[in-house]
């Protein structure tokens, strides 16, 4: 895990999971909370922490895009794409940033 930390692409790889995983907290958590037991406070506090982090996932994609050459057509607009597609951010890391 540690070796995930010195690499531009072990970096975007760790943002795919921490962005996954705020989802996740967001969406099973946070929201039923909100809309069961009329409590809010957690969507407060997950919403902007999962914006944020999908925001550096994008930013580090593009990043790392340049970088690496990434062709647009092969890469990089897949790995864009699965951040917008529900949890679509654990199967990116899985299929092709794992691999790189």
């Amino acid at each position: 895990m540690t070796d995930l930390f010195k690499t531009k692409i072990g970096r975007l790889r760790i943002l795919a999971i921490l962005e996954g995983i705020s989802l996740l907290t967001l969406v099973c958590i946070a929201v039923p909370m909100k809309y069961w037991m009329g409590n809010p406070s957690f969507v407060k506090i997950m919403g902007p922490v999962h914006g944020t982090l999908f925001l550096l996932f994008l930013l580090n994609t593009l990043s790392v895009g340049v970088e690496q050459h990434w062709k647009f057509k092969e890469i990089t607009w897949k790995v864009l794409l699965a951040c917008f597609i529900p949890f679509g951010t654990f199967y990116i890391d899985k299929k092709i940033l794992s691999k790189l």
